[in-house]
């Protein structure tokens, strides 16, 4: 389990190196508002205003939330920051890719999140190949 957590870390990391991801409230609002979010993640120690304020802004988007069962500093740590409450990933692939990994740390818990994500993941990917076999 150790591993998995480590891993599932580092892709945070890596997501936020690539300038996939938000951090904080005003990056996960601004990624939500112009369209950008796949995956919002929420810290488990996360304030109660902080999950109400995610879930409101969200509520006309199309991302998906999850609570993850780690700390605003474990998810700080990871992307650099002493905390983190909240983040959100823009990249469909890395989302898809967060999700599965936390569907290995907790079975069951994730799999609708996961299902969600390679649905909206197949669509990107058909319609950047369509769009390139229409261009030749």
């Amino acid at each position: 389990m150790h591993d998995l957590k480590e891993q599932f870390l580092q892709l945070l990391g890596l997501a936020k190196r690539a300038s996939r991801a938000e951090l904080g409230e005003d990056g996960v609002s601004g990624a939500v508002a112009s369209g950008k979010a796949r995956l919002v993640l929420l810290a488990s120690d996360a304030a109660e205003n902080s999950v109400r304020r995610v879930h409101y802004m969200t509520e006309e988007s199309h991302a998906v939330v999850i609570s993850v069962p780690f700390t605003k500093a474990e998810l700080g740590g990871a992307c650099g920051r002493g905390s983190c409450a909240m983040m959100a990933i823009t990249e469909s692939g890395l989302a898809l890719s967060a999700a599965k990994k936390l569907a290995l740390f907790s079975p069951g818990k994730y799999d609708d999140a996961v299902k969600t994500l390679e649905a909206k993941d197949n669509r990107i990917r058909s319609r950047r190949g369509t769009k390139k076999h229409s261009r030749k």
